[in-house]
């Protein structure tokens, strides 16, 4: 994928992305692609959710070997390499997850699904979404206007492994819970008393599936009303999350980001100002809402999503292909 620039991102990757993605899909018999392509417009392409469930998809225990490396392939296009090891940890996890509650058959690493919505087109807008447990992915492709990375749900349980594995002491998610803690470690007391939202965990992300925009007031400290040193930490904790894309992908989002305004966004926290206790952050501004949450199982299970609120599923992009569609 050599050649890829921010210049240029917006018509190479969604080229890359349909190749890719049509070569998989060839790759399948009838019954597969039946489990695997919806229409676009089907409610099921805004149906995503991090819990184990039946799914719209194909599941890699339904899959080859070889269609199995076509997924990610498919990956590799809009993921950085971090965002691949993440992607691959959490399903790791899963089963860790499975020997730790000795649920090995509802814990399955196998049982996370790619959908796409939509046929994968230079012409029309189409979509795909890699989910199971504590992990879903959604890229929204827009012909001759972009690509949309939003919901996007990473997530780990354990967050940190427990004595008694092998891989004990492995976090997944440990950039965003430093960086996070960083952020509200270095705020002054008066800050403090503004980031504050709430004494005790809010249990849980709030913008959680079917409640993508309920967040519509922010809260907490403005970055305007903090230091440019804070600034750049907070920064680092939008990188944190927003990193597992593709660099040239990363450094668009955050060019719209910073065109909405940074000293816009708010930090704010609940809960424990100490590691190892119920605790939740999130950053909120114009384009940007990321959440992080560690409250269950004796805070050592963690939720993190990001959403671009204007363009959550590609809802502005679609917007504008469609005016421009009326207008041809």
């Amino acid at each position: 994928m050599a050649g890829f620039s921010p210049s240029n991102v917006d018509s190479l990757i969604p080229a890359a992305m349909t190749e890719a993605a049509g070569e998989w899909l060839g790759s399948l018999d009838p019954t597969q692609q039946g489990q695997a392509l919806y229409g676009f417009h089907t409610s099921d392409r805004l149906n995503w959710h991090y819990v184990p469930r039946r799914r719209p998809g194909l599941p890699l225990k339904a899959m080859s070997e070889d269609q199995r490396r076509g997924i990610w392939r498919l990956f590799a296009i809009v993921l950085s390499d971090r965002g691949l090891a993440k992607a691959r940890g959490v399903i790791e996890v899963e089963g860790i997850l499975g020997a730790l509650t000795d649920r090995p058959d509802f814990r399955d690493p196998a049982n996370y699904a790619l959908a796409i919505f939509g046929l994968p087109s230079a012409d029309e807008p189409w979509s795909w979404r890699f989910e199971g447990h504590h992990l879903s992915l959604t890229f929204t492709i827009v012909p001759g206007v972009g690509v949309a990375a939003t919901p996007s749900f990473f997530g780990s349980n354990p967050a940190t492994v427990p004595s008694g594995h092998r891989q004990a002491g492995a976090e997944l998610l440990v950039q965003e819970r430093k960086l996070g803690f960083g952020l509200l470690h270095d705020l002054n007391d008066v800050q403090k008393r503004s980031a504050v939202i709430a004494t005790r965990s809010l249990g849980d992300i709030v913008t959680g599936p079917g409640r993508e925009t309920s967040l519509s007031c922010v809260q907490g400290l403005a970055l305007r009303e903090m230091s440019e040193a804070q600034r750049r930490i907070a920064m680092q904790l939008v990188g944190a999350f927003i990193g597992h894309l593709r660099p040239e992908l990363a450094a668009l989002e955050e060019l719209k980001i910073r065109e909405s305004g940074v000293e816009a966004i708010h930090f704010a926290w609940a809960g424990s100002l100490k590691p190892g206790s119920p605790h939740y952050f999130r950053l909120h501004g114009p384009s940007l809402l990321i959440e992080y949450d560690n409250t269950q199982n004796a805070a050592n299970h963690v939720h993190t999503v990001w959403h671009n609120p204007a363009n959550g599923f590609g809802n502005d992009m679609l917007k504008e292909h469609y005016a421009r569609s009326a207008h041809d």
